[in-house]
């Protein structure tokens, strides 16, 4: 009898030490989503806390909340306690996260959930339900790739462009990129979208609106079957539901959803082998090349630029110009390369050059020969050759070489033979100076110096007119009081005031300033900030009644807007109030 006796003792002692213990956990809907699909994280405890902060959610979108919810209930005489922050998150793209941390502050302890591992997969078939928003939308949006050519040449230009389709009972407000596809066997260039237009058009026989999300121009780089990998995005809708309103308008209920393009597949074609020229670098498209001096008579020593450009349509970043080759008498430089290309619908536009230095050594004629440039031609489907003039350039002055050999052998990819350099070639550069001042400057009575000893003298009045301002606003007491009081204000409402604009964010933030400014003006808890007591507080402290009312109806705001359609001007209207009543009661309170 004792023995069972002093078990049930030992069992409700441990119930109590249960009942007391802080439980503070977070709570995902699921571990492995698609891409297409939402995930619900909630926050719980079970006792109400300070200071609570959510983790950043790298990897994902908050499209819902932070929505708070807390629960009060008593069985068999026992209170039981719930506290929930809830977000709804969608993923950016696929991979393996981590939901980090988040903290709260509890009976002056801080308490930490435990990081959750979360998988992204690529997008999921859905479950079909007529009654479902979810399913309305994804039958009733659509997001296509429209290819402008799906069996093109290598390096030949293709464009890709991404239309949303969305059917006339779809109200579209917000479309953001969550997977973007990896074109690793192109060359890409997005054209970039100066904004999202609704327009007209017809998917599947049928009218629809469509927004152009994203122009891109592709290069294959590789021959064969090319994968086009699907785009996805967040799209933010109001779509019609089965309910009515009185009128018998079907009502409307806003839901982010995931379009997401199907995988297109392109056959690249190789360049034919028939006919092509020995020196083909790539070059695809229609070009022009041209060879040009900047000067064709010259002393030695002088330089000159020789420029070889390539203009037109195609690839041009993507193959090289061919060299120039020069007699060994020429000294030449590495070219600079510059490119002048712009990219649109059409593929890349423009002009590359390469752009030699030469500097002659001696007096003498010396030929630049004639150099070709092949490309493949898309519209003949065929090879084609341009060649340079051959350019003569004439020494007038200079050193006569007297070295045995020609010396206006063209060399061989630029490989020339050993110049003999005369002994006076550099002899105009002085590689050292001895400069003397003309003039030397002092600074002993000039402007500044004579500056520098009144300044000190200048600023004592400045002082005596600063102090008597200080000393003149500390006796202002009621003034101190109002710019306090706006500095009070201020300070709890930053955070409010950075979130003007995201209705829920923006309240909960405000409320939370509301609160936290009375726990500190009032020096209360909490779970003490019932309606009735907080207007006791303000009434023992001095307050004017009209202005407890107003504080009170400020916080009734920020409850009901959460589930009541506002606009910024309302927020903006509520966090003015929001600062007035906090500057008046501050003034007021003794």
């Amino acid at each position: 009898m004792k023995l069972t006796k002093y078990i049930s003792i030992i069992i409700l002692f441990v119930s109590s030490l249960t009942w007391a213990q802080v439980t503070f956990e977070a709570k995902v809907s699921k571990k492995t989503l698609g891409i297409n699909e939402r995930l619900r994280v909630d926050f719980e405890m079970n006792q109400d806390g300070d200071n609570f902060n959510p983790p950043g959610f790298s990897g994902f979108t908050i499209v819902g909340g932070p929505n708070q919810s807390v629960s009060n209930s008593w069985i068999n005489g026992k209170r039981t306690y719930k506290k929930i922050y809830s977000y709804v998150l969608a993923p950016k793209k696929r991979g393996d996260f981590t939901i980090g941390q988040a903290s709260i502050t509890i009976d002056d302890e801080t308490f930490k959930t435990i990081p959750i591992d979360i998988t992204v997969t690529a997008a999921v078939e859905k479950p079909k339900d007529p009654n479902d928003p979810n399913y309305i939308a994804s039958e009733n949006i659509h997001l296509v790739a429209e290819i402008s050519k799906t069996s093109p040449y290598l390096n030949e230009a293709i464009t890709v462009i991404y239309k949303l389709y969305l059917a006339p009972s779809i109200n579209p407000y917000d479309v953001n990129v969550l997977d973007n596809p990896q074109f690793n066997d192109f060359w890409n260039q997005e054209i970039k979208l100066k904004e999202l237009k609704m327009e007209r058009g017809s998917y599947n026989g049928e009218d629809y609106n469509y927004i152009v999300c994203k122009k891109l121009v592709l290069y294959p780089q590789k021959t064969g079957k090319l994968d086009i990998e699907p785009l996805s995005l967040n799209v933010v809708v109001s779509v019609p539901t089965n309910r009515r309103d009185i009128f018998g308008s079907r009502i409307m209920t806003r839901l982010n959803t995931t379009a997401v393009s199907s995988k297109r597949i392109i056959d690249v074609k190789a360049l034919p082998e028939a006919g092509k020229p020995v020196d083909f670098t790539g070059a695809v498209g229609d070009f022009s090349f041209k060879v040009t001096t900047s000067k064709t008579q010259l002393d030695a020593t002088e330089s000159l630029q020789a420029k070889v450009e390539v203009s037109g349509k195609g690839n041009l970043k993507l193959f090289n110009l061919p060299k120039i080759s020069l007699p060994s008498s020429l000294e030449v430089y590495e070219p600079e390369h510059s490119e002048s290309v712009r990219t649109n619908l059409e593929g890349m536009q423009g002009s590359i050059t390469d752009n030699y230095t030469i500097v002659p050594q001696y007096k003498g004629k010396y030929p630049i020969p004639s150099i070709s440039f092949s490309y493949f031609d898309l519209e003949t489907e065929s090879y084609k050759r341009l060649s340079s003039e051959e350019i003569i350039i004439d020494v007038l002055d200079g050193p006569i070489n007297s070295s045995n050999g020609n010396n206006n052998v063209v060399s061989d990819n630029n490989i020339k033979q050993r110049i003999v350099l005369n002994n006076d070639q550099f002899k105009f550069i002085k590689t050292k100076t001895s400069f003397t001042a003309i003039s030397t400057a002092h600074f002993f009575k000039t402007k500044l110096f004579w500056l520098l000893v009144l300044l000190p003298f200048l600023a004592i009045p400045l002082a005596m007119v600063i102090r008597k301002k200080k000393k003149d606003m500390a006796a202002d007491v009621f003034g101190n009081r109002i710019r306090q009081a706006d500095k009070l204000a201020r300070k709890y409402l930053s955070k409010a005031k950075r979130e003007l604009g995201k209705k829920e964010a923006f309240y909960i933030a405000l409320e939370k300033a509301l609160h936290n400014y009375l726990k500190a003006k009032l020096h209360i808890e909490t779970s003490e900030l019932s309606k009735d007591r907080i207007k006791a507080l303000l009434k023992d402290k001095g307050v004017d009644a009209e202005v407890i009312t107003g504080f009170n109806t400020i916080l009734e705001s920020c409850e009901l807007a959460r589930y009541t359609p506002i606009t910024t001007v309302t927020m903006q209207d509520d966090y003015n109030k929001a600062a007035k009543t906090i500057t008046l009661i501050d003034k007021q309170a003794r």
